[in-house]
């Protein structure tokens, strides 16, 4: 029996090698073959000669071409009805799809059939419309085949009168029809858009009535973090291309130009050798050339590591983990190379000998965080487990009213899924569960009798009286100082940070935190102010700073009835 399987396990020799990363597939040949023959007829519209494809595009587009149509079975089902490509830019890009594009209505003998070309922006959107129009117009035997309505951004097939349509990505999208075919450009950019997840789901799951549907998806790198619908994607492809997800659910043909994660790691930064960038640009010597992007590298390089890290993600699809802004806090460079992905609160609890907690948050449409630092049996190590808490509202539509914070939605949502943002349906529900935070943490037996819990003097007045209602005294009670009176926590951090003995959980939600900080030097002081980081939250790395400014103070457990770890362990487990 024919198998589709879309695993490319090994990738990183054919990206060495300069192969294809499409797996062999059993595909129709011969409809493949129509396909590629058809492609490579058509010509580049914006090059003085106008060669045609075959010439100026490069092999890895005739896979691709091929793999769609040629997937296209004689009981009508397309075995590959979604590809997520992940390109460099000056790939060649917008005009691979636009010639796809053009391909499928060539390539469908069934009547009135609708596709799409979708853009996060009408201009985007735009551009490969342009390439398609270009490619017919280049072309007298096209020019026959087809009618440009330019004004309606509509291409109409004269013989089957199905049609290609730029379409803008919004809301509306999901009203309209189904499309046989729907092509996305820079996905990434709809990564910040906060109904896209939602949109995008509705175009692809209404495709199951159409079994020769597809849904082409290609990109570049995000020059952000990756966010929302476009990590989603990024996520599932890499997943499938590395074997990890297998199955009904491994429904996405991956295509991903990007290096190896032990090259983005790596303390050397290989990928920064331009000897290794061919890995990851397929269309190398037709539209991109080594040559003129080695003086835009070494000029981004001179400038600084933020535009350096915006143009890598952008030329090379290096992924940015924190935010590397020139005001960036010195403690974001060690960031992740502190992490312990599995550490737990209970597994904190259970291996520390003294346990602090800081808590941070204001207004309803700000995140209210909370971070617990204990201090390591033994080795002293200060270990951090952090989560959050914000409005429903902040980040999903509410009673008809859009999103409070649309533009860092997308993410917030991202970490909800992760389990360290809580959406909030009460005003109070925050408060509440940041209190039970506390309430484990003393029923621990581990909070020192004085200065406990470390809080912004401003702290809204429900967070005291919750903390005292859980019989928390005043002297565990301890109003931090913020703006310079920080200083010594923030500077204590990053020396921890980049000596080992400051370690945390690793979730995506503080090293955005970490990313958004901005550091301001003040005569002998710095400030890492929420005001210095406009609309990017800081709050729970905020709370991080206060609880540190308590474990400055070396503090030890306090002297009352103390709970055995084990059998506090057990009762919550239990719970």
């Amino acid at each position: 029996m024919d198998t589709w399987n879309f695993a490319c396990l090994d990738w990183k020799e054919r990206l060495r090698d300069g192969r294809s990363l499409i797996p062999d597939l059993p595909l129709d040949r011969e409809m493949a073959s129509r396909a590629v023959q058809i492609f490579n007829k058509l010509r580049l519209p914006d090059v003085g000669d106008r060669p045609e494809m075959r010439v100026a595009a490069g092999d890895w587009q005739r896979d691709t071409v091929a793999a769609l149509f040629g997937s296209m079975m004689p009981d009508g089902r397309r075995r590959v009805r979604k590809i997520f490509e992940l390109v460099p830019k000056k790939n060649s890009k917008t005009t691979k799809a636009g010639a796809i594009g053009v391909t499928a209505l060539l390539m469908d003998p069934e009547p009135r059939q609708p596709y799409y070309l979708f853009g996060p922006t009408q201009e985007i959107a735009q551009r490969g419309f342009n390439q398609a129009e270009g490619m017919i117009m280049a072309d007298p035997v096209l020019q026959q085949r087809f009618h440009v309505r330019a004004h309606l951004k509509t291409i109409v097939d004269r013989v089957t009168e199905s049609t290609l349509k730029v379409q803008t990505f919004d809301e509306k999208v999901s009203t309209g029809g189904i499309p046989k075919g729907a092509i996305i450009d820079e996905l990434h950019i709809l990564g910040k858009v906060h109904y896209a997840s939602r949109v995008l789901g509705q175009i692809y799951g209404g495709m199951v009535s159409r079994p020769g549907a597809f849904l082409y998806m290609i990109t570049t790198q995000s020059d952000e973090p990756p966010a929302g619908v476009f990590k989603e994607e990024l996520q599932l492809a890499r997943a499938i291309r590395d074997g990890r997800l297998t199955g009904e659910g491994a429904t996405t043909l991956p295509i991903l130009y990007e290096f190896p994660e032990e090259f983005q790691v790596d303390p050397k930064q290989p990928w920064m050798e331009p000897t290794c960038w061919p890995m990851v640009l397929p269309n190398l010597g037709r539209s991109v050339q080594i040559d003129l992007l080695r003086p835009q590298f070494y000029e981004a390089k001179e400038k600084g590591s933020a535009e350096l890290a915006r143009w890598a993600s952008q030329h090379l699809n290096i992924e940015i983990g924190l935010g590397l802004h020139s005001q960036r806090w010195r403690g974001a460079d060690h960031w992740l190379g502190a992490t312990e992905p599995a550490l737990t609160l209970e597994d904190l609890l259970s291996r520390c000998e003294v346990v602090v907690c800081g808590v941070d948050g204001g207004g309803l449409d700000d995140l209210f965080g909370v971070a617990v630092l204990g201090r390591e049996r033994v080795t002293g190590t200060w270990l951090s487990w952090a989560r959050a808490w914000v409005q429903r509202n902040v980040v999903m539509a509410v009673d008809g009213k859009e999103p409070l914070r649309k533009d860092i939605a997308p993410r917030l949502l991202d970490f909800e899924r992760e389990g360290t943002l809580v959406l909030c349906d009460s005003a109070t529900q925050d408060i509440e569960e940041v209190a039970a935070v506390v309430e484990q943490v003393r029923d621990s037996g581990l909070m020192p009798d004085k200065g406990a819990v470390g809080i912004d003097p401003l702290a809204v007045g429900g967070l005291v009286d919750a903390l005292t209602g859980i019989g928390l005294t005043d002297d565990q009670l301890v109003a931090i100082g913020q703006g310079f009176k920080l200083s010594s926590a923030v500077w204590s951090s990053e020396r921890k940070l980049r000596d080992g003995t400051l370690r945390h959980d690793g979730s995506d939600m503080m090293a955005w935190c970490v990313g958004n900080a901005k550091a301001e030097q003040r005569g002998n002081a710095v400030y890492i102010t929420k005001e210095a980081a406009g609309k990017a939250k800081i709050d729970p790395l905020c709370a991080l700073f206060n609880a540190v400014k308590l474990m400055e103070r070396n503090p030890v457990a306090g002297t009352g009835v103390r709970v055995s770890i084990d059998d506090w362990i057990a009762g919550m487990r239990a719970a």
